[in-house]
């Protein structure tokens, strides 16, 4: 990207193959797309970013396909990036979610992209968040982010979303095994797949069981505190919010998010949802949070960029030869590992 001017104003008049070419040298590590980044900066925050998340087979890819539908109902457009795991032997993925999207493929209001792992934990690839941040300086109102399906740690989406959408389904033996530990803390809006299935009632009434033990025992829920559970006590910004959904019509009377159903192969049940997503963007506007939740989302985006900086420095060839020559030291017993560490950080820093 030698003309970082014009690639940077094809992106913002949303050009299909000026963000395919943006997202892919992204996702490539082409260190010269920084700088179309860079000039893309002051456009982006105006998107209102949702994160997709839940099992394997809960139906992610068919739920984003009906939220795109009802978004363009709506008169939004809509960017959607839909992650798939990589192999881990070959390094490559099937990157299908655009096959099973390929009824927005003629409408210009809409963008998808599919983007691997690439060995990336946590749910999402690496250059998700950079890529997102194309498509809402392209203009689109609303990012649809599709995780992997995750198990119970792989949370990385709430480092990134505005609104995170925790999908489940019931038959999956234990029902509500998936959605214990850290996973359960991220939703903001709760959604109960598959509803046609025997066992619906049953997961959403447990799911409603568990948000209502978590607000009682004071480990609010991200959606209830603002913050999430990485960030715990802010009893005032979980006030804030349970004021704010009264009047915004999200979640319940007592401050709990919404659990929802639906069945999205047929599409019954999705508008509530979207009034659930939109209802939350209104409720985080209007109290501040999504400031808040953004400035945390920066820092710590800040702080992997910092250690990737660090980890690639590492790298070089004086670095590796004086890393082998500390570990030779800590084996010795010349140093000890922590000393070792002092050291290397000294002078990498």
């Amino acid at each position: 990207m030698t003309d970082v001017p014009e690639a940077a104003r094809r992106i913002r008049s949303g050009d299909p193959r000026a963000l395919a070419r943006a997202i892919s040298r992204i996702d490539d590590g082409d260190p010269a797309v920084i700088e179309v980044l860079k000039a893309l900066h002051a456009d982006t925050g105006r998107a209102h970013v949702v994160g997709v998340t839940g099992p394997p087979g809960s139906g992610k890819s068919t739920l984003v396909d009906k939220f795109v539908r009802e978004y363009r109902e709506r008169g939004l457009t809509v960017g959607v990036l839909a992650v798939d795991p990589s192999s881990p032997f070959t390094g490559g993925a099937i990157l299908g979610d655009r096959i099973r999207m390929q009824s927005h493929a003629l409408d210009e209001g809409v963008y998808i992209r599919s983007l691997a792992t690439r060995g990336h934990l946590g749910g999402l690839s690496g250059a998700v968040m950079e890529a997102a941040r194309v498509l809402d300086a392209a203009g689109f109102d609303r990012v649809l982010i599709e995780t992997v399906g995750v198990g119970q740690s792989e949370v990385d989406i709430v480092r990134l979303a505005d609104t995170v959408v925790l999908v489940s389904v019931p038959g999956l033996g234990d029902d509500i095994q998936v959605l214990k530990a850290g996973i359960m803390e991220i939703g903001d809006v709760f959604v109960v797949n598959k509803a046609d299935r025997d066992g619906a009632d049953r997961v959403v009434r447990e799911i409603r069981s568990m948000l209502e033990t978590a607000l009682v025992n004071g480990a609010s829920p991200r959606a209830l505190s603002g913050t999430g559970a990485a960030d715990r006590g802010g009893h005032h910004i979980a006030f804030a919010a349970r004021e704010a959904v009264s009047s915004h019509g999200y979640g319940d009377a007592h401050g709990l998010p919404p659990v929802l159903k639906t069945t999205a192969e047929t599409g019954e049940g999705v508008g509530p949802v979207v009034d659930s997503v939109e209802a939350h963007r209104a409720a985080l506007a209007e109290t501040g949070l999504l400031r808040e939740r953004r400035l945390r989302n920066v820092g710590y985006e800040l702080r992997g960029a910092l250690g990737n900086r660090l980890l690639a420095r590492l790298g070089t060839p004086d670095a590796v030869s004086r890393l082998d020559r500390l570990a030779e030291d800590v084996v010795e017993k010349r140093r000890d590992v922590y000393e070792a560490v002092d050291v290397l950080f000294e002078e990498l820093c």
